[in-house]
């Protein structure tokens, strides 16, 4: 089995600003803009109200209402309608799948989605960041994988539940696929029946992956145990040594900025298992089917 940390939502990037963590402390991953996207940001609810109200604010009016969005990782059933079959889904293309191919990711393995975020609170009739506050890495969601799908052979009738997804506005490529929820989670030693995926309810020091007082946001303090040594292979993109510190009750990691996703061996680390289902076990929020 593997674990895969998967950099998702908006950045200065894409999008141009973080992720807002909303005044009662949850983390609302933005959906990237996208133009080949059928979704709309006005389309999308977050408590009953369009993502727009939000995203619109924080970018300044780059982004507006019509502006397409890459609702991808999509584990949230509420944020739009859905047709019957429905479950969470999350698309992947190109280079970044050429990597999780060559990392032989498949059906059983979990990705936990993280993103960039800061706070943000009400002003006047609107949002604005809080002042004073800096980003920081934190994860947000995650998702189990039943099967994975290339889109060109998904676009019949037995899929149709999903062609609303961004993928489907892409030209056919064998290297586009789609990775399909499990209806419940199954992780090693697991006795807790928990969703296949979902969002987290808030930031925690667990879930946050930026260390505190960091000057970089990609200076993350992780659990000892993520520490390489003893000639197990490291998290994907970080090969070179120098990147990583071992203390005695956790790890430090300069994380890449290269690549969307970070590939751990769970059969060369098997204390990933008990802290990623504790860390979903605890205060979540699965509002799907």
């Amino acid at each position: 089995m593997k674990l895969i940390l998967s950099r998702k939502g908006f950045d200065s990037a894409a999008g141009g600003v973080p992720s807002p963590i909303l005044p009662d402390g949850r983390l609302l991953a933005l959906p990237i803009p996208d133009a080949a996207s059928t979704i709309r940001y006005g389309d999308i609810a977050v408590d009953g109200a369009p993502l727009a109200s939000l995203v619109t604010p924080l970018t300044r009016g780059k982004v507006g209402p019509e502006g397409g969005a890459h609702l991808d990782p999509d584990l949230i059933a509420d944020m739009l309608p859905r047709a019957p079959g429905w479950r969470p889904i999350f698309g992947q293309s190109g280079q970044a799948q050429g990597h999780l191919r060559n990392q032989g990711v498949g059906p059983g393995d979990l990705f936990l989605f993280f993103g960039l975020f800061r706070w943000v609170e009400r002003h006047a009739t609107s949002w604005r960041w809080v002042p004073g506050t800096r980003p920081c890495h934190a994860i947000w969601g995650w998702l189990q994988v039943e099967s994975v799908v290339a889109v060109d052979q998904a676009r019949g009738d037995d899929y149709a539940w999903a062609h609303y997804h961004p993928h489907f506005r892409r030209r056919p490529d064998p290297n586009n696929v789609l990775y399909l929820a499990r209806r419940r989670l199954a992780l090693p030693g697991l006795d807790a029946a928990l969703p296949g995926a979902g969002t987290f309810a808030g930031l925690t020091p667990e879930r946050r992956l930026t260390a505190p007082e960091a000057d970089r946001v990609s200076q993350w303090r992780l659990p000892a145990w993520c520490y390489p040594g003893d000639g197990r292979p490291p998290l994907s993109y970080h090969a070179n040594r120098q990147r990583w510190r071992q203390h005695a009750a956790h790890t430090e990691l300069s994380a890449a900025a290269r690549g969307q996703e970070f590939v751990l061996d769970g059969d060369a680390y098997p204390e990933a298992w008990p802290w990623a289902g504790e860390l979903i076990r605890a205060k979540t929020t699965t509002r799907h089917s």
